[in-house]
């Protein structure tokens, strides 16, 4: 079953005007990009910074909406429902940042945190808060400490408890491990692919590293300058990359790893 399709999306920011006359000029951040994510199955975008990967992150999770184009959650088009029916609907799809501790408040215990998208449901469930600690490998009795007592990959740990607590169908990854140690990296690989297995997750793995983003993907979206370079089955794109770009990337994965 498809969870999320893009249909060619189209995102352009105007810049800061340079001149007292003229139009501001127009910054194409993304260009008629389209593709799918079925559930259980993982899709990777990979780009160097810049190629408008987080631009398509925040639109899948309509924080921003396309110039053009439309993307559809299970068949809704996410940016044309109402704000009280996008409310109901959020908690299907949720999203793990690059930076676990920015996105924890540091005043709070992280199980007041982990429960935090419980209660903009108005749900109170602790045995749910238990519950995600255990999935994500830590104890329940964690959630009485503070984000500075974990370490970075915990503190990871603890975002995709976040973010897996409202029991979603799919799960956007924007740079979820590229501030983690290349040993931690791979713990946190593992973690998302099991829940994946365990939870039926359709996930959306954002990544400026092509050979992180090989060993997860089930599907490929090669980014460059806002445009799509290749898309398809990740063994294929990989085996017998068909663009520049991709090569280079793949030099470069096989240079760094």
């Amino acid at each position: 079953m498809t969870l999320l399709q893009a249909q060619g999306l189209t995102r352009r920011y105007k810049l800061p005007r340079r001149t007292v006359f003229g139009t501001p000029p127009v910054l194409t951040a993304v260009e008629n990009i389209s593709f799918e994510i079925a559930a259980g199955q993982t899709l990777g975008i990979v780009g160097e910074s810049g190629s408008g990967k987080s631009t398509l992150a925040r639109m899948a999770m309509a924080f921003e909406a396309p110039d053009a184009g439309r993307i559809l959650f299970e068949g809704q088009d996410i940016h044309a429902l109402g704000a009280a029916q996008l409310r109901r609907l959020r908690p299907d799809f949720q999203m793990v940042f690059q930076d676990p501790f920015s996105s924890l408040d540091p005043r709070r215990k992280v199980g007041w945190s982990i429960a935090e998208p419980l209660r903009a449901m108005g749900v109170s469930a602790p045995d749910r808060v238990a519950e995600a600690f255990e999935q994500v490998g830590l104890h329940p009795a964690d959630g009485d400490k503070y984000p500075h007592e974990f370490s970075g990959g915990q503190r990871q740990r603890i975002a995709i408890a976040r973010a897996i607590i409202t029991r979603p169908k799919l799960l956007i990854a924007d740079e979820a491990v590229s501030a983690l140690d290349v040993s931690v990296q791979a713990q946190i690989l593992n973690l998302l692919m099991d829940l994946q297995e365990t939870l039926g997750l359709g996930i959306l793995f954002i990544s400026h590293d092509l050979a992180v983003v090989a060993s997860v993907c089930d599907n490929l979206l090669v980014m460059q300058r806002g445009q799509a370079v290749e898309y398809g089955a990740a063994t294929d794109i990989l085996n017998t990359p068909s663009h520049a770009y991709t090569r280079s990337l793949l030099t470069a994965a096989g240079e760094t790893h």
